[in-house]
């Protein structure tokens, strides 16, 4: 097994995956939604794309055995197992400082968006852009009456994880949300950890 790495409450953590490799992603407390974002090594400008893994799946949410493809439809994730309830989300872009405004915010709140961006300067990477990211354990389901997005507190039990097989070598990069003002953390937001197998 490989080596546990934390991904601190609040904060981003990446890491280089190769091709083959199997990532394990725990939601060591329960609760925690991760930003879930995926890079080709080789062009940082093909990404994990939920706009393209959509039509894919045939769905809004990815399940075991699904592939996740990048902006060139290419398969850059599988979806290999996961413990957890299944509900994740593919919609929601990340949060970020003007999200944090629109909600009252007017101080600097900690947000997905500048968690992705740190993650990049400290690995001495050009950041291409911001995809919408896979938000693994967050529980926003669509109304399938209204289309309502109804947010609610993630249904992820201590320990649950997902485990990802990387399909290209890649960029693997989590952001553990700090939303702590919407109940999708259950408004606290905590740590949680991953290995690269």
């Amino acid at each position: 097994m490989g080596e546990l790495i934390v991904i601190p409450a609040r904060r981003g953590k990446g890491s280089i995956v190769n091709k083959g490799q199997i990532i394990k992603l725990i939601n060591t407390h329960g609760g925690q939604v991760v930003d879930t974002w995926a890079f080709n090594r080789s062009d940082l400008r093909e990404f994990l794309s939920v706009e393209h893994c959509r039509p894919v799946v045939g769905g809004l949410m990815v399940k075991v055995g699904h592939s996740l493809v990048t902006n060139k439809r290419r398969p850059i994730l599988t979806l290999v197992e996961d413990t957890s309830p299944g509900i994740h989300d593919m919609l929601y872009a990340a949060c970020d400082r003007y999200r944090y405004e629109m909600l009252g915010c007017q101080e600097y709140h900690d947000n997905c968006t500048d968690n992705l961006a740190s993650v990049f300067r400290e690995m001495g990477l050009q950041q291409p852009e911001t995809p919408c990211p896979l938000n693994i354990f967050q529980n926003s389901v669509p109304d399938p009456v209204t289309g309502v997005i109804n947010l609610a507190p993630s249904v992820a039990a201590p320990g649950d994880y997902v485990t990802l097989r990387a399909e290209m070598d890649l960029l693997i990069v989590f952001s553990c949300c700090p939303m702590d003002i919407t109940p999708v953390n259950g408004l606290m937001p905590r740590e949680a950890h991953f290995q690269i197998i």
